[in-house]
């Protein structure tokens, strides 16, 4: 089984075990508990290039990442630093994170929150609204074209945005046809885990006029995200380089371009 069939499934297992423990139908209920000022979208769509900082304590592929590194510490400092949104990693299996660090991050900051998960049913949509997400991560890759589609709709009826990540030509155009809005370009294989930002450049000159584009993964320095710029990125999401910096609202501002450092400098 490659890596992205066991995130499925691990994914697919959790949504079985937590459905038990809370219905459907009391998420439904908790709806009205919302507090939600916190465009994801428009945050992006800022002048200049926005930062989608992440908040993530391990994955797959580098393991434990910055063991010590508490959630509100980290998120109070993106905010500081100028990021324009965060992202979370809820997945329990691979990236060792929690529901309840949405409600963390929010109390903790005040910056739009991208729930950042392998979504595979419209249970996981209820849940990122009634734990304080503001966005939701959909995977070309992982839905066929009815649940990318309808979980677009419901994600709308939730006011929640979606960031709709793909990875080639075949997934862009899935992407554009199923109608998302704001498209992130991962430049991983998610089979391999093999990091290109040349993916980026390949697709984005046939994303429509007007989709707000998101580069994820590979960026490590300030001159790659002018040159993204420059070719129409609206935004990028860094995570692993931000997690390992001793001082991440510096290299958040430093990122941005508001630093008082020069563009040489290259993250750890």
């Amino acid at each position: 089984m490659g890596i992205l069939e066991q995130l499925i499934s691990a994914a697919s297992q959790g949504v079985k075990a937590r459905s038990q423990q809370v219905p459907l139908v009391e998420l439904e209920a908790r709806l009205g508990e919302r507090d939600h000022d916190r465009p994801f979208q428009e945050a992006l769509t800022r002048p200049g290039m926005s930062l989608i900082c992440e908040y993530k304590r391990k994955s797959p592929s580098a393991g434990p990442i910055a063991p010590g590194v508490e959630l509100p510490d980290q998120v109070k400092a993106y905010e500081q630093g100028g990021a324009a949104a965060l992202s979370v990693l809820t997945d329990e299996t691979h990236f060792d994170g929690d529901l309840a660090d949405l409600a963390a991050a929010r109390a903790a900051c005040s910056l739009p929150i991208l729930r950042k998960d392998f979504v595979v049913d419209q249970y996981q949509l209820f849940e990122a609204a009634v734990n304080g997400a503001d966005a939701v991560l959909l995977i070309v890759a992982v839905l066929d074209d009815d649940r990318l589609r309808d979980y677009q709709l419901l994600a709308t009826e939730l006011d929640l945005d979606c960031l709709v990540e793909v990875h080639d030509e075949a997934e862009l155009e899935r992407a554009v046809e199923t109608g998302a809005e704001v498209i992130g370009i991962n430049n991983r294989n998610l089979d391999t885990g093999v990091v290109d930002i040349q993916t980026t450049y390949d697709l984005i000159t046939d994303v429509p006029t007007g989709t707000t584009v998101v580069s994820e993964s590979g960026i490590t320095n300030r001159e790659e995200l002018i040159e993204l710029e420059r070719v129409g990125v609206d935004a990028a999401l860094i995570g692993e380089s931000l997690m390992r910096s001793d001082d991440p609202a510096e290299m958040v501002r430093l990122l941005a371009g508001m630093s008082d450092a020069t563009s040489e400098h290259f993250l750890p």
